[in-house]
């Protein structure tokens, strides 16, 4: 049976073993997927020793993204965009290939959740792996602008010099007065329950507020983006299942649908 796996350090609290084996029940798939705890400084080890028993692909999360990026022989150009990786597997040649699937699974979620990406406004809050993961996938869908903030202006310079004049960095004090359809917070604030502090104008005439993280209640963010009025909120479970949906559409070439598995998650949590 081929074995995929999710990699990560913690990784106990994974939902990916959860919903790859639901995605193989649903097409009808013969495959085990099993969540990994690797070493902090000991993933090429994990990853190359999971291969040697059969393993043919497998997700990365935190903190192996980068690591995963650099491993590989051939890397895709979301991968390269984002200079890491979430998706690994080997090819018909026997590489080690990498790509990235985050930005597919955050504009997926948007269209679910009918945002129309076209020629809006977005600020982007942070300047982290999961930021730069997912703004070539908005730039592709024709967004008019992505503000890329963080609390450290010079982050965020970085990452926007990649992407060209749609982005523009700024710290969190100086965010341009422009109208923001979607807000979308990229920082790991909400671990620690707490938001990016940014201020209230700027969700003014949001019609999305979004977290990329997920868990049974609303993040600090979204609490507070309600407070603000925003209409609608949403955390990142939908990105979740629709990145692992696309990783498993390049290990197995079949798409599985991701509002059944979302609602399953949706009962466990």
């Amino acid at each position: 049976m081929d074995r995929y796996a999710v990699f990560g350090n913690p990784i106990g609290h994974s939902k990916s073993p959860f919903i790859h084996t639901q995605f193989a029940k649903e097409l009808n798939e013969q495959l085990q997927y099993e969540a990994i705890l690797a070493p902090l400084d000991g993933f090429a080890d994990s990853w190359f020793n999971f291969v040697a028993q059969g393993g043919k692909g497998a997700n990365v999360t935190v903190p192996f993204k980068e690591q995963a990026y650099q491993l590989a022989e051939k890397v895709s150009e979301r991968a390269l965009e984002a200079r890491a990786a979430n998706t690994l597997y080997i090819d018909e040649h026997g590489r080690l290939c990498a790509d990235n699937t985050d930005g597919i699974g955050l504009v997926s979620d948007l269209n679910r959740l009918g945002v129309k990406l076209n020629n809006i406004n977005i600020l982007l809050i942070g300047a982290g792996g999961a930021a730069r993961g997912v703004i070539g996938a908005l730039l592709d869908e024709g967004v008019a602008r992505i503000i890329l903030t963080n609390r450290t202006e010079d982050k965020a310079r970085v990452i926007a010099k990649q992407f060209g004049q749609k982005v523009t960095a700024c710290g969190f004090d100086t965010i341009p007065n422009l109208v923001y359809s979607v807000v979308i917070n990229a920082t790991s604030a909400g671990l620690n329950d707490e938001r990016p502090l940014i201020a209230k104008t700027h969700l003014d005439k949001c019609e999305l507020a979004y977290d990329m993280l997920y868990g049974s209640k609303p993040t600090a963010f979204l609490r507070w983006a309600k407070e603000c009025a925003v209409p609608m909120q949403a955390d990142g479970l939908g990105m979740l299942v629709a990145q692992a949906a696309a990783s498993f559409r390049i290990w197995r070439n079949k798409t599985p649908n991701i509002d059944l598995t979302l609602q399953l998650l949706k009962q466990q949590l």
